[in-house]
């Protein structure tokens, strides 16, 4: 049966009785056929009476049509009704829920009553079985936390969009006053989220007006607290740590449209699949020519442009990595292939989502999930606005244009097809290329794109350590540092644009030539980082004397494969040596340098203008882009860039860092030293390395002549030699090789006379006595008569007392003492 009973407003029997007032209102009347025998009913009994007298409410004259609403319960067309409102905050009241996300309203105040189902969010619903309705976890208490707070309230809707004829919209509930629709307060969407008692839903959160990304944040602080339905949660990167979560990486290759190889600092290398996009893929039944192998790259539509779109935007780049899900690995079945562990994220650089860039020109599309499904982007729902826009646009796969082709021929290993290209490729000199595929240090797989072909490239003028090859019936093992040299040339080149010269092809129609990136010559590169020899056919190369400089220095490092290199005793050559003819071979140079002890640096006149040119670009690319203070940590040996007096930068190298801050550095290319703070030093630009042009000041020693060991006579040698050559062009000859540098004679440009001969002409030096006899006719033998060699020119001098001479002949027994030998 029923019960009946009173209802006060306030915590006790003193407030305000409901059912008086709407008796004093007119609003209502009392029960026919019970009398007034208790104060309560007597009170009632009164106030009916009351209003009857004053006419209030049902006792008024007339018909009361007037307040008699017309209610509404059909739109004839939902969508147009919603758009006319343009999403403004419409006054209504909640007659019903259904259930936590559902409520039936009446809008005012054009009494239309709507069913409204809160955009973006979806509740625990109430399932009908049999005459009864048995409730989802949850969706009792959903249903409770909604009546509560809207049921019969006065609230605001805004109506998003209509779905379905079902319409969707934002309730903001009184819980914040009339102003919640400005301030984002009362929003009874999210507080469901944040409470758990709901879930996100992606086919109605895009038309949230407020964006999903508070929905989403809303959704994640349950889950992070496991309220209500969230309680057996568990994140798909639990089992992760914070560093492998996030983590700053360097894309070295791109293995297609959706999938990335990055290098951790620790150095090792990990594959990223981008979080829940799918590359382009052949749909139903392709036109594909069953006869013809397919190649993805090239035959599934836009697939190539998706691969040079991250090609281009990531190789060599350092990006900031975001783990989204584990997905585990998958069995095969009769239609889908086993897949190995992967481990899925969003990848950005410059603050750019690539994979939403990807999606945004049509390159990609995104997954779509069951509802239940937790494994998917961070950054889902900008993914599927990008893929919308897109489609709107009709950008790359949503596109109705012709699909593009891309008809690349493979001359890979086919003789006749090489041969065809040889004089082309010949002629072309330096041609753009992209590297494809890494097999070996020295053997690569080249995309030409002007000629629209893949080749075979093998490095000229080295030999590379063979790597591990698998013969039918047996399995060769590769030689020692061969992986080392494939994985050096796969950081330097793999999928980056370089330029190719071909000189020739061999008889499986691979082409031989040389590869440049960057300004570094590759095959110079692999020898300097002993990963290659230098190969007799460098000989007839432009590019010799940078190997076999490379080569030497390697050697001298006795590393990798020259880590068992013993140097060959000298004297076995000196024998050799003796019984040779000078040669004279004079070459033009520019003296730049003159050291303490009469050594002196030259550069070669022949690459002067390669120098000339070189400082040029390094200067206006430091101008355009000026290095930051502090950015260059000096180390011994490093090479960098160096602000020399005249305010001018010029390459250098580390000879020695102070713990004051001094910096000892050399200028490679002028023969000068200087001590500098760290201030005026910055890292020198890979583009300008020594690589890309050698160190261009070389030292030298005069040959035939000794040096005075007293201070005060080497200095005025010195200061004469200053005189005469410093920074002036003169001819150069090799006579031998000395202890730490070549001796040399020297001519001046225009005299062609002999620099060192002058100086012992002048008595500013002695004659160093050589016994080999190609070298008799220079050095000579002289008299009290006249001048004819080295020995000739001494003698005069000493006769005429000049300088050293000028007491005599100091040559005694006791001459050590006075700073001289003998």
């Amino acid at each position: 049966g029923r019960e009946y009973g009173m209802v006060y407003l306030g915590k006790d029997t003193s407030g305000e009785n409901i059912a008086e007032s709407l008796v004093a209102e007119g609003l209502a009347s009392r029960r026919e056929g019970i009398r007034a025998n208790n104060p309560e009913q007597s009170r009632l009994a009164e106030l009916e009476e009351q209003a009857r007298s004053a006419k209030k409410g049902m006792w008024s004259e007339g018909s009361g049509s007037h307040t008699v609403r017309d209610l509404k319960y059909t739109l004839e067309n939902p969508r147009h009704f919603v758009d006319s409102l343009h999403q403004k905050p419409v006054n209504a009241i909640i007659e019903h829920v259904r259930d936590g996300s559902v409520v039936r309203a009446l809008l005012l105040p054009d009494f239309y009553l709507v069913t409204v189902m809160l955009s973006g969010i979806k509740c625990p619903t109430f399932k009908r079985e049999a005459d009864s309705e048995v409730p989802e976890p949850f969706a009792a208490e959903a249903k409770f936390f909604t009546e509560s707070r809207l049921l019969q309230r006065d609230v605001q809707i805004v109506l998003e969009s209509c779905h379905n004829q079902n319409i969707l919209g934002t309730i903001l509930h009184p819980a914040s006053g009339g102003t919640a629709w400005l301030r984002g307060n009362g929003n009874i969407t999210e507080l469901l989220l944040k409470e758990g008692f709901a879930r996100c839903v992606d086919w109605s959160i895009a038309v949230y007006t407020r964006g999903a990304d508070k929905l989403r944040a809303a959704e994640r602080f349950a889950k992070e607290r496991k309220l209500r339905i969230w309680r057996d949660y568990v994140a798909p990167t639990a089992n992760l740590d914070q560093k492998d979560k996030q983590f700053v990486a360097k894309v070295m290759q791109v293995l297609n449209a959706d999938a990335i190889v990055v290098k951790l600092n620790s150095g090792d290398h990990k594959t990223i699949h981008l979080s829940s996009i799918r590359p382009p893929r052949l749909e139903g039944d392709s036109a594909q020519d069953k006869n013809r192998k397919l190649r993805p790259l090239y035959d599934i539509p836009y697939m190539f442009e998706a691969r040079e779109f991250l090609r281009k935007k990531l190789i060599g780049k350092k990006v900031n990595v975001s783990v989204d899900y584990i997905r585990p690995a998958s069995s095969a079945t009769d239609t889908v292939p086993a897949f190995s562990e992967r481990t899925c994220g969003h990848v950005s650089i410059g603050g750019i989502n690539i994979a939403e860039a990807l999606v945004s020109k049509g390159l990609a599309t995104v997954l779509r999930y069951r509802q239940d499904d937790d494994q998917r982007s961070a950054h889902y729902d900008e993914l599927l606005a990008a893929e919308a826009r897109a489609i709107k646009n009709g950008k790359g796969l949503h596109s109705k244009k012709e699909v593009p082709i891309h008809r690349v021929a493979d001359i890979s290993g086919d003789t006749q097809k090489a041969k065809q290209f040889l004089p082309f490729l010949q002629r072309a000199g330096r041609s753009e290329a992209v590297v494809e595929y890494v097999f070996s240090g020295s053997r690569l797989k080249l995309f030409l794109p002007k000629e629209t072909c893949l080749i075979t490239f093998l490095l000229a003028g080295i030999e590379c350590p063979r790597g591990a090859r698998n013969v039918p019936g047996l399995a060769q093992e590769g030689e020692p540092f061969s992986e080392e040299a494939t994985l050096f040339t796969k950081e330097l080149v793999l999928q980056r644009e370089v330029e190719v010269e071909v000189e020739s092809m061999d008889k499986a129609g691979n082409f031989i030539g040389w590869l440049h990136i960057e300004g570094v010559n590759l095959s110079v590169a692999l020898v300097e980082q002993a990963l290659s020899r230098v190969h007799f056919t460098a000989e007839r190369s432009p590019y010799c004397k940078a190997l076999l400089a490379a080569q030497d220095a390697a050697k001298q490092k006795k590393e990798k494969v020259w880590s068992h290199y013993e140097e060959t005793p000298v004297e076995e050559v000196v024998p050799v040596l003796e019984e040779k003819e000078r040669t004279a071979n004079y070459k033009p140079v520019f003296v730049t340098e003159i050291t303490d002890d009469l050594h002196f640096y030259v550069q070669d006149v022949e690459t002067g203008a390669q120098l000339e040119k070189l400082m040029e670009n390094m200067r206006a690319e430091v101008g355009a882009h000026p290095p930051v203070e502090g950015s260059f940590v000096p180390r011994r040996g490093d090479f960098c860039i160096a602000k020399f007096v005249d305010g001018e930068w010029y390459r250098a190298r580390v000879e020695k860092v102070e713990s004051g801050g001094k910096v000892h550095i050399f200028y490679i290319d002028y023969g000068n030293k200087e001590t500098l703070p760290p201030s005026r030093l910055a890292p020198l630009p890979p583009a300008f390395s020594p690589r890309v042009l050698p160190p261009q000041a070389t030292e030298y020693a005069f040959a035939f002549i000794q040096v005075p060991q007293d201070e005060e006579a080497r200095a005025d040698a010195v200061d004469s030699v200053v005189r005469d050559i410093q920074n002036t062009q003169c001819l150069l000859n090799v006579e031998h090789l000395g202890p730490g540098c070549p001796h040399v004679t020297l001519q001046f440009a225009d005299s062609k006379s002999d620099v060192g001969l002058g100086l012992v002409k002048e008595g500013l030096v002695m004659v160093e006595p050589r016994k080999e006899r190609q070298f008799q006719k220079v050095v000579g033998a002289g008299g009290p008569g006249g001048c004819w060699g080295y020995w000739g020119c001494r003698e005069a001098a000493k006769s005429a007392r000049l300088n050293l001479w000028r007491y005599g002949d100091f040559r005694a027994d006791d001459a050590d003492e006075f700073g001289y030998s003998r």
